[in-house]
């Protein structure tokens, strides 16, 4: 966990899909400390003539772009890893695509761990059993 969802222009790309997931689950790894085991990754493909930033198309830009939107618990982050990640996002992006236009975006939901979680159990199920077995 976390599940991390990727758009970026251009035409669906195995190659460019798994370098994506692999760069953004190390920087998730790296910088929010998230578990890269239980890390999904998700991406998709949108073709530049149909996204617009400043109401242009970013193909009449002629540049990329790119949304990634994350949800992690609630208090597991700083600010500064918070920040820290955001700008390890946005140079990945620029090495991964090329020429991204500043109009990308990366958004990090908090969410409560009492509503999040995989496998059928809350994350705050996982911590409260983890405290248990420590005491």
């Amino acid at each position: 966990m976390p599940i991390i969802n990727i758009t970026v222009t251009g035409k669906p790309d195995a190659e460019l899909s798994a370098a994506i997931a692999k760069d953004i689950t190390e920087i998730t790894a790296k910088e929010l400390r998230k578990d890269p085991t239980i890390t999904a990754v998700a991406v998709n493909y949108i073709d530049p003539q149909h996204w617009f930033a400043g109401g242009k198309s970013l193909a009449e830009h002629g540049t990329n772009t790119f949304w990634l939107d994350i949800k992690v618990v609630d208090g597991t982050n700083t600010k500064l890893e918070l920040e820290a990640y955001l700008k390890a996002i946005f140079e990945a992006f620029g090495r991964l695509l090329g020429g991204v236009h500043v109009e990308s975006y990366a958004f990090v939901h908090e969410v409560p761990a009492a509503a999040y979680g995989y496998g059928g159990k809350s994350q705050e199920f996982r911590f409260i059993s983890g405290r248990l077995r420590v005491a």
